[in-house]
């Protein structure tokens, strides 16, 4: 089966990046330093991404001009962080599509959002005998409260597999799906191969079998541009500090109607509308969904990660990770042992770049490359059953984004072909 990824209208983007590297680097503090007495190169983005100045400044501001509780103040400074927070929220509405910004729940992060939708929606409308759909690739975040649900429902969880070049086998999409599927959560690019997935078409054949589609677009939302009611979900969720927001910030968008039928995630102060001893009633959408104080300050300091992004265009970031992609991919594959998993096509991915070596683990290869100022994560990338599919302990990855460029990935060949040396490989 053949079938075009949801990356299309980035993918055929033509010529070369518009991306300044260079001057995008000088607003960024922490690439400036030295570690190790190396120049440091970070490549470590899909794990959390650096924060420009403009983001390090808004957060700072709120502590030190407008500190306040939001919605319930009448005075200056809360009316003042009221209109941050919520000016973040229609931003966010905007970024992914201009949905409604009722539709735009913060949470701590996609994975607070994902098991929200589990534990409301799923405990409404999971039972025994169901079917949730997934694949062989999800991040535990999209894996875990699925597999708590299922069992906790007597639900059936099913996967969709992959193929050897680690893209999703869809020839057997419609024996998976079936009038018992009330549910499909899938990742929209994976954490570990880099493979964007064509969620878009998923979605069309979950829907016509009655099913939801929940995306998680933590790893695609920082470096495509993406629009959630033209992929066809009924749920989306992402993460701030992956597309140079803060931590703790996280974004669930769903369908009004959806939200409105789903009970509360947590329950006190603020996601009320009337409380007595003996019943209670809950306040309207967003709020329903944000009990107490939320990360205000990251929330507001959100925004100008946003700005940043628009600034440089969603379709020129996606284009100036294909090209790096494919540098990387082809100078990475220069070196005796060393095995790329995922798509090679860099227009079938994005930057997230897993490898192997046949002789070194990850573990010692991310320590040797930390010794030079590289920064890359080795490990199971909170992934261990695809760890398994693949037949792998683990992984080294290597992540790019906006600031990174082709002398960063020729620093890390180096490094890499100066290591196998060490060894005597």
């Amino acid at each position: 089966m053949t079938y075009e990824t949801d990356s299309a209208a980035s993918a055929k983007l033509a010529g070369t990046s518009t991306l300044d590297v260079s001057r995008i680097r000088t607003d960024f503090p922490v690439l400036g330093r030295m570690v190790n007495g190396h120049r440091l190169v970070y490549l470590d983005n899909a794990a959390t991404s650096q924060k420009p100045k403009s983001v390090i400044d808004a957060h700072s501001e709120y502590y030190s001009r407008f500190n306040a509780n939001i919605h319930r103040g009448l005075h200056t400074l809360a009316e003042e962080a009221t209109s941050a927070y919520e000016d973040t929220r229609k931003h966010v509405a905007n970024f992914i599509g201009g949905v409604d910004s009722r539709e735009i729940i913060f949470t701590n992060g996609t994975t607070e959002a994902i098991n929200l939708v589990a534990q409301t929606w799923g405990e409404q409308n999971i039972g025994p005998g169901d079917e949730i759909l997934i694949t062989e690739m999800e991040h535990h975040a999209n894996l875990v409260p699925w597999l708590v649900l299922s069992q906790k429902k007597q639900a059936v969880l099913k996967r969709i597999p992959l193929t050897g070049e680690g893209r999703l086998d869809l020839g057997n999409l419609d024996n998976l799906i079936s009038d018992r599927t009330k549910l499909v959560a899938i990742s929209h690019m994976s954490n570990v191969l880099g493979t964007i997935n064509p969620v878009k078409h998923i979605g069309e054949v979950s829907h016509s079998y009655g099913a939801l589609v929940l995306i998680d677009g933590a790893q695609a939302t920082p470096h495509m541009p993406i629009n959630v009611k033209d992929l066809g979900a009924d749920l989306y969720t992402f993460s701030a500090h992956k597309m140079l927001g803060p931590t703790g910030v996280g974004v669930l968008w769903g369908r009004a109607d959806l939200l409105e039928a789903m009970p509360p995630f947590n329950t006190g102060g603020e996601m009320i509308r009337e409380v007595h001893f003996d019943r209670v009633s809950f306040n309207e959408l967003p709020h329903k969904f944000e009990a107490g104080t939320p990360n205000i300050a990251g929330v507001v300091a959100f925004d100008r990660a946003l700005t940043y992004l628009e600034e440089l265009g969603m379709e020129n970031v996606r284009q100036h990770e294909i090209e790096l992609s494919g540098y990387a991919i082809k100078r990475l594959l220069e070196i005796d042992g060393i095995e790329i998993q995922g798509p090679l096509d860099p227009q079938l991915r994005g930057g997230a770049i897993s490898f192997t070596d046949a002789t070194l683990h990850p573990h010692d290869i991310s320590t040797f490359l930390d010794s030079k100022g590289i920064a890359i994560r080795a490990g199971h990338h909170c992934a261990q059953p695809l760890m398994r599919t693949m037949g792998k302990l683990a992984t080294a990855r290597a992540s790019l984004y906006i600031y990174n460029d082709k002398d960063d990935i020729d620093v890390l060949v180096q490094a890499l072909r100066e290591m196998r040396r060490y060894f005597g490989l």
